[in-house]
């Protein structure tokens, strides 16, 4: 022992009688019995740890892995640190004489090791208490986990799983006990007194840094939790308490911002969370992305040209077919499922954890002016309440958890970023190594796969000029079509309520509606694209001038002011004025219109020069460029703004203007040299 020898007088040294050595040697065998129970209590907890960490565990299978994970945390870390402390405690006891001094730094040495795994078994005790309180509720559950607690821990007795859950707690909170009683029985002046006293501390604090930590893990869980509440519950939730919270908060903000009282500042903080914002907004643009590029993806998958008649005469076509159908099956279709599991997921995942340190650092916002407010009180009177003691305690809590966390946080985050990154790569890598060694074997059938590099690249080269060459003739031919009408052409049928508007009110009160308009109110009118209506009054009777009152030549009422143009007519139609109302009215058109498809046979070939969307079911849509097929070159009442055209095998009205006569192009493709 330390005291032994030098530090421990013998009776022989003392008074005759020996009367002296008796209390030393008292002391030192109580020494002894002490770092005895140390060893002794120590071996048993490792025994009990290890029943938890395999009998017990693996026999409660009947249990979510999910719960397990909760009762016994960390506790393989405890039995391997545990394990090592054991074993160098017991190493001690062959030098008998510096055991105490060897105990003391023993402590010493696994100081931090033992602060770091208890921390976090410590702080998942209340959640795996609440797993057990849930499992009491199920009587056939409970009375197969006590049967298991009885046949490997009889001592268990009724308290089942809170008896072993709580075995760790009490370890870590008698070590000091242990050190303390150690030390009580070695002499003040032995080399090994000052040793035990820092190991004694040190435990102190070990315990007084797990409680810290536990109380800001139960901060951290309070204000992590993202709640949906419905306007109904955040509303019920409001009482005197809390508007007398946020009135105070804001009163705080707004002295602040007008420099009457100094704002806190807090460099490292300040520093992490910048950091934090922008690894958040990594995280929300690279999701964005991939949501786009997954978008890209499935519209890619859902083009198949392959499945249609390609009208291209024989040759590759059937091997490029065969081929676009494997990879469209198969290489494309695992691509999509394998960037979704190991990608997306992840990434929605990752975005999804930043929710809890981002609600924690607004929290700590509100916090921090609660602390400003009590901090100010105290200055002034010098004392604070139990309450405002407690602010204060939540603030440091709340600050002390995020500089402590956050870098960890970020750096693990930028990791995971990193390989969700890396691994999109490597599955684009992947996809290309797929697509190469599928189409080797399709390249091979092909007619010129024995061609050399230069004739192969002169024939894609001939290939490529001949279809740019039909490219410039299609562009050429569009370019000399018109520019698209400034609006919609009028509605079949209304020429002549058109030529009423017009005699009635004159060209300059007519309007023409720009898009299709609902109406939400009695006097409101609900109108079509394209129709023509007069105006009456440039605002409603409330003096609202974004509501006209107009007349559709049958009804009266108030439209959007927005969602009106004045109607424009052709230069022939602004000579004849509205005195000529028996004229043809078809020559009323919205200018500039271009001029009208004749009859053309069905067999001519006619395009879409833009883009058109049907309206009703008389009418069809067309895409720019779309060919299309003239069935007649005037509507029923012989109007010729408006033609009868098949497209897709539909038929339908479409305006004259938008169709366009275009060039046959040749046959695309190529043709293999004689």
């Amino acid at each position: 022992m330390a005291s032994r020898g030098a530090d421990e007088p013998s009776s022989k040294s003392g008074s005759p009688d020996g009367e002296g050595g008796v209390p030393e040697h008292r002391s030192l065998l109580r020494q002894r019995l002490a770092v005895k129970e140390l060893v002794d209590t120590e071996a048993t907890y490792l025994h009990m740890l290890r029943l938890c960490g395999s009998d017990i565990r693996s026999r409660l299978q009947q249990l979510p892995q999910g719960d397990l994970d909760v009762l016994f945390s960390n506790i393989d870390e405890i039995i391997k640190v545990n394990g090592r402390f054991l074993h160098a405690l017991q190493e001690t006891a062959s030098k008998e004489e510096e055991q105490v001094s060897l105990i003391g730094n023993l402590f010493l040495e696994f100081q931090e090791e033992l602060e770091q795994v208890y921390k976090v078994y410590c702080a998942g005790y209340e959640q795996a208490l609440q797993l057990v309180e849930a499992y009491r509720k199920e009587p056939e559950l409970q009375r197969e986990i006590q049967g298991i607690l009885e046949a490997v821990v009889p001592q268990a007795g009724s308290s089942g799983l809170t008896f072993l859950l709580v075995t760790p707690l009490q370890r870590i909170t008698k070590y000091p006990l242990l050190l303390q009683k150690i030390l009580e029985n070695t002499p003040p002046d032995a080399s090994a007194y000052p040793i035990l006293e820092r190991a004694t501390s040190a435990l102190q604090d070990v315990n007084a840094n797990i409680n810290e930590y536990k109380m800001r893990k139960e901060v951290a869980s309070k204000y992590t939790r993202v709640e949906h509440l419905s306007l109904r519950e955040r509303l019920a939730r409001i009482n005197t308490h809390t508007l007398s919270k946020k009135t105070t908060r804001l009163s705080q903000l707004l002295k602040q911002e007008a420099g009457l009282v100094p704002r806190t500042e807090d460099k490292e903080f300040d520093d992490l969370e910048e950091k934090f914002q922008w690894v958040s907004l990594c995280v929300t643009e690279l999701r964005s992305n991939v949501a786009a590029y997954l978008d890209n993806l499935e519209a890619f998958l859902g083009c198949r040209p392959h499945e249609c008649n390609l009208d291209i005469p024989g040759g590759p076509v059937v091997q490029y077919c065969h081929l676009a159908r494997d990879l469209q099956l198969e290489a494309f279709l695992n691509f999509k499922q394998r960037l979704e599991g190991l990608v997306w997921r992840p990434l929605c995942s990752l975005a999804g954890a930043l929710a809890g340190p981002r609600n924690l650092i607004r929290k700590r916002l509100d916090k921090l002016l609660d602390f400003e407010q009590v901090e100010e009180k105290l200055l002034e009177v010098g004392s604070v309440t139990y309450e405002e003691e407690a602010t204060r305690h939540t603030y440091q809590a709340l600050n002390s958890l995020l500089v402590a966390e956050l870098p960890q946080f970020n750096q693990l985050v930028m990791r995971w970023l990193g390989q969700v990154l890396r691994t999109f790569v490597a599955l684009q890598r992947d996809l290309a190594k797929q697509v190469l060694q599928r189409a080797e074997g399709s390249t091979a059938q092909l007619p010129h796969h024995h061609f050399s590099e230069p004739a192969f690249r002169k024939l894609v080269e001939d290939a490529l000029g001949q279809s740019s060459n039909q490219l410039r003739s299609f562009q050429e031919t569009f370019e000399k079509v018109p520019p698209p009408p400034t609006m919609q052409p009028r509605l079949p049928g209304s020429e002549r309520q058109v030529q009423a508007l017009l005699s009635s009110y004159g060209p300059g009160k007519l309007y023409q509606v720009t898009s299709n308009i609902s109406g939400a109110g009695t006097l409101d009118l609900t109108l079509l694209r394209g129709q023509i209506v007069a105006l009456l009054q440039s605002k409603d009777t409330k003096g609202n001038s974004g509501r006209w009152l107009v007349d559709t030549g049958g009804h009266r009422g108030y439209v959007s002011a927005g969602k009106l143009q004045p109607y424009r007519m052709a230069p022939s139609e602004e000579l004849r004025g509205p005195a000529r109302p028996h004229e043809d009215s078809r020559r009323l058109t919205p200018e500039p219109t271009p001029a009208p498809v004749p009859s053309v046979p069905t067999t001519t070939q006619v395009v879409a020069a833009y883009a058109f969307e049907a309206r009703s079911s008389h009418e069809v849509s067309l895409q720019a460029g779309q060919p299309v097929s003239v069935l007649e070159a005037q509507d029923k009442k012989g109007n010729p703004e408006w033609s009868l055209v098949e497209v897709n095998g539909q038929r339908g009205y479409v305006p004259s203007g938008f169709l366009a006569r275009a060039p046959s192009p040749a046959p695309w493709g190529w043709s293999l040299p004689s």
